[in-house]
C-alpha cells in the first residue's frame, strides 16, 4: 500500500514526505503522535485572536537559496526588514544580544568603549564571531574585562537556567551558538532571509502535506502500527520493505533499554494582557540574571499581527526531561558520555537496512530549520534515485 512511511510530521518528516510523494511518486504514510502536524513549529490562534507558537518562538532564517525557494512554494512570508532582534534585560537596561559593538558602547563610557572596540578588532578582526569561552582566554586584561561582563551578565545564569549546567560543562558547539560579534550588526541571526510564514507555520505544513500520494495519520503512535525487530520492520503485522524515515526520539523507539538520553524540556506559561504592547515593541526579551524563566515572547511583534485586541506573551521555564506524560524533549544535552549512549541506539537502528534516522531527536543533534529541511530534501532525493 505504501512505498515509504515517515514517522513524525515536523519539518524533517514533512519535507521528506512531500519530496518523496511529488518527485518520487511514492505512496507515503505520515504517522504523527500529536493531534497536529508541524512538530514544534506548530502555531495556532488563541482565544484572543492572536497567532501564537505553541512550543515557543520559531523564526525561520537561512542563506540557503534552494531551501528558501522550496519552502516558498507552500507559503508567503512575513520577512523581518531589520532581521530578528533580541534584547537581554540586564538590571534596568535592555541590551542587544548577541553582545556586539553597539552593546559595548551601551555598557562602557564613550572613550573606553572606543579603545575596547579597537582592541577587539585588532585581536579578532572586524566582523568576526568570537565564542565567549574563547574570549575569556585572551591575555589582555581589558578584553578579559569585556569577557567577564558578558559571561556574568549575559551568558552564565541564562545558560545555567537553560541547560542546568555551567558553560564549562556544555559542548562548545552549544556555547558557540551565541558568540560575541565584532560588528555593529544587532541582528540575532546574520542570514539573508529571516521571518515567519505569513499565515503561520501550521498552514505551511498543511500545504506541504496536501498531496494525493500522502496520507497523514495524526494522534497515532507509530508503535501501535509497527514493530521494529532486530533487522526487520513490520507494519500492521506484515513485513514492510519500503523506506521508513524515523524522526522521533531514538532511545524511546527502543524503550530506553540502554538508559534514557538526556534532554532539556520547557514549560510555557501563557498570559494575555489588556495592553497594546508589553515589551516596548520587542518580540523576544531574554532574562539573563535572576528570574526563573529564560525569556518572554510577545507574539504580535514576532509575527507582525495588526488589529489585535491586547497582547499575548509566553514565559519559558526550562527543566530536565524525564519522559513523563506531557513532557517534550527539546534540546539534546551533547557531551561525550551522551554521545556514546546515543551510538548504542544508533547501532541498533543501523541493523535495519530500510530505516533512516532524520532530525534533532533521531540524530541527537541540534539543527536549525533550514539545515533540517536541506538534509530532508537530500535524503528523499537519495531514496528516489536509489529506487530508480
Amino acid at each position: 500500500m505504501y512505498d515509504s512511511i515517515v514517522i513524525g510530521a515536523g519539518i524533517a518528516g514533512s519535507v521528506a514526505a512531500r519530496k518523496l510523494a511529488e518527485e518520487g511518486n511514492h505512496k507515503v504514510l505520515v504517522i504523527e503522535k500529536r493531534n497536529h502536524t508541524g512538530g514544534n513549529c506548530y502555531d495556532r490562534t488563541d482565544a484572543y485572536g492572536i497567532l501564537v507558537h505553541e512550543y515557543g518562538p520559531h523564526i525561520f532564517h537561512t542563506n540557503l537559496e534552494s531551501v528558501f525557494a522550496y519552502l516558498s512554494r507552500f507559503t508567503e512570508w512575513y520577512l523581518y526588514e531589520q532581521g530578528h532582534q533580541v534584547v537581554a534585560r540586564v538590571g534596568d537596561r535592555l541590551l542587544p544580544v548577541p553582545f556586539n559593538l553597539k552593546t559595548l558602547h551601551m555598557v562602557y563610557e564613550e572613550k573606553q568603549a572606543g579603545e575596547l572596540e579597537q582592541k577587539l578588532i585588532a585581536a579578532y578582526g572586524e566582523g568576526s564571531r568570537v565564542p565567549i569561552m574563547k574570549l575569556r582566554e585572551h591575555p589582555d586584561p581589558q578584553i578579559q574585562d569585556i569577557a567577564r561582563y558578558v559571561y556574568e551578565n549575559v551568558f552564565l545564569k541564562y545558560t545555567m537556567k537553560q541547560w542546568g549546567q555551567t558553560p564549562e560543562e556544555i559542548d562548545p558547539q552549544v556555547t558557540g551558538r551565541v558568540p560575541v560579534l565584532i560588528s555593529y550588526d544587532t541582528r540575532y541571526f546574520q542570514d539573508k532571509y529571516q521571518g515567519v510564514p505569513a499565515e503561520g507555520f501550521t498552514a505551511m505544513f498543511e500545504n506541504m502535506l496536501r498531496h494525493e500520494n500522502i496520507t497523514v495519520r495524526t494522534s497515532t503512535d507509530a508503535r501501535t502500527l509497527m514493530e521494529f525487530r532486530e533487522k526487520e520492520i513490520y507494519f500492521e503485522g506484515s513485513r514492510f520493505e519500503g523506506n521508513v524515515i524515523f524522526t522521533g526520539a531514538l532511545d524511546e523507539l527502543y524503550d530506553c533499554q540502554y538508559g534514557r538520553l538526556p534532554y532539556r524540556s520547557l514549560r510555557f506559561d501563557s498570559e494575555h494582557l489588556d495592553t497594546d504592547d508589553f515589551q516596548g515593541g520587542h518580540s523576544v526579551v531574554n532574562y539573563t540574571v535572576s528570574e526563573d524563566f529564560t525569556r518572554i515572547t510577545e507574539f504580535k511583534h514576532l509575527t507582525g499581527q495588526r488589529n489585535t485586541s491586547g497582547t499575548t506573551i509566553i514565559r519559558e521555564y526550562p527543566f530536565a526531561y524525564t519522559g513523563a506524560e506531557g513532557e517534550i524533549p527539546y534540546y539534546a544535552i551533547m557531551n561525550a558520555e551522551n554521545e556514546a549512549l546515543y551510538k548504542q541506539y544508533q547501532e541498533l537502528a543501523g541493523q535495519i537496512e530500510n530505516l533512516y534516522l532524520l532530525g534533532r531527536l533521531a540524530e541527537y543533534k541540534y539543527y536549525n530549520m533550514d539545515a533540517m529541511a536541506d538534509k530532508a530534501l537530500a535524503l528523499a532525493d537519495r531514496l528516489i534515485h536509489r529506487a530508480g
